[in-house]
């Protein structure tokens, strides 16, 4: 079960002994299409989910921050007139925030408080991003920040670029900033404008979690960013968002074969998630899932980011019949898929997938069924 508000504020009592004074929460994302475009400027249909990062807070009066992570059992403190970076844990998103605002001119003061969330680590769901987003959202408690969401995305992702090292692109920060209830975004990565997407009737979201996990910093991820980059350079425009299907077909020749794939995913998926989104609209089910299967196919073949784990857990997700269409999510390597199935069904969907995927690999999955969520909130003030 998801963790609730009073989960938290409790644990805050236990270590401060007294209510706090803000309950804030950001969520992770999982993501139906539109998977390595953000980084090349392209389009995104995510959706934020009901796993989220939580932090109860109060202010402390000076410039520290000190607050404890019920996950990992640990305890930070850190000064904002003195930050550097000494590892390569959980402290250090809130530390690239923390700096991350403060490179933007924006007054930020210190809190303690407890933070806890159950978004699954190394899953492909942007724990990461919801913990930075969370960050951003009780120093905007504190110290009453205009809360912008494209422009705090912003932030949060220079955060993970710039302090804690990973090249990732925008979207991941954005639906966790900016998700709506019963709704995926279409993303456009370049101008961070969204548009709200409602998702049919009848239909539900399943995560698929292989069990099988990934580091983005230690992955193919930035290898993956900067062919794509080459590739851009190479073609005279500024992202592979500005290549159509036409322009790739005149020009690929002059590419290696990896890299020519690489760019062909990337062409291809931005035209499946803008349809992707206007099958949504329309209810058309059939032809959503189809978009979603080929996107899985495009990933595993072109862009070569999927593994046997995941391969697997979409064939079990097909294979079912409550499904209408199935991908891995997220950057790849490990982690998660995503399934598209009536929710009349999902119980069974959830029981009959789990056992398949165990018989074809040996693993023990978690799949769920998730709502799409708000995105970073205040849940409690005193």
């Amino acid at each position: 079960m998801p963790l609730q508000r009073s989960d938290i504020a409790s644990k805050f009592v236990d270590r401060f002994g007294s209510p706090p004074r803000w309950v804030v929460r950001a969520p992770g994302r999982v993501n139906l299409i539109g998977e390595h475009t953000d980084y090349n400027d392209g389009f995104a249909l995510p959706l934020a989910i009901d796993r989220a990062v939580w932090i109860a807070l109060r202010p402390c009066g000076d410039r520290r921050v000190d607050v404890h992570s019920v996950d990992f059992d640990d305890t930070d403190r850190f000064l904002l007139d003195d930050l550097v970076k000494t590892s390569d844990g959980w402290e250090e998103y809130l530390k690239g925030t923390a700096w991350s605002l403060q490179e933007a001119g924006l007054a930020i003061s210190g809190w303690e408080g407890v933070i806890q969330g159950d978004v699954p680590l190394g899953a492909g769901l942007s724990s990461s991003a919801a913990l930075e987003l969370a960050t951003a959202r009780a120093f905007a408690a504190v110290d009453s920040l205009d809360w912008e969401p494209a422009a705090m995305a912003r932030l949060a992702q220079r955060a993970e670029n710039q302090w804690v090292g990973v090249n990732c692109g925008i979207m991941d920060q954005l639906i966790s900033a900016a998700g709506r209830r019963n709704c995926a975004l279409l993303i456009d990565c370049r101008t961070l404008e969204f548009t709200p997407v409602a998702f049919p009737d009848g239909v539900a979201v399943a995560v698929l979690d292989t069990s099988t996990r990934r580091g983005l910093v230690d992955s193919a991820y930035n290898e993956r960013r900067r062919q794509c980059e080459e590739t851009a350079r190479r073609f005279g425009v500024k992202a592979l968002r500005d290549v159509d299907a036409n322009m790739f077909e005149r020009l690929a020749g002059c590419l290696d074969e990896s890299t020519r794939r690489r760019a062909k995913h990337v062409v291809t998926e931005n035209d499946r998630t803008v349809r992707a989104a206007e099958a949504m609209r329309r209810g058309d089910l059939a032809e959503l899932g189809t978009l979603l299967v080929e996107s899985h196919r495009s990933l595993r073949d072109d862009f070569e980011v999927s593994n046997d784990a995941l391969d697997a857990m979409v064939e079990a997700a097909l294979a079912h019949p409550a499904c209408h269409g199935a991908r891995m999510t997220g950057a790849g390597f490990g982690g998660c898929a995503v399934a598209l199935i009536d929710a009349a069904r999902a119980e069974s969907f959830v029981e009959e997938v789990s056992a398949d995927y165990l018989v074809r690999t040996s693993l023990t999955p978690a799949v769920y069924v998730c709502e799409a969520t708000d995105g970073a909130s205040v849940v409690e003030a005193e």
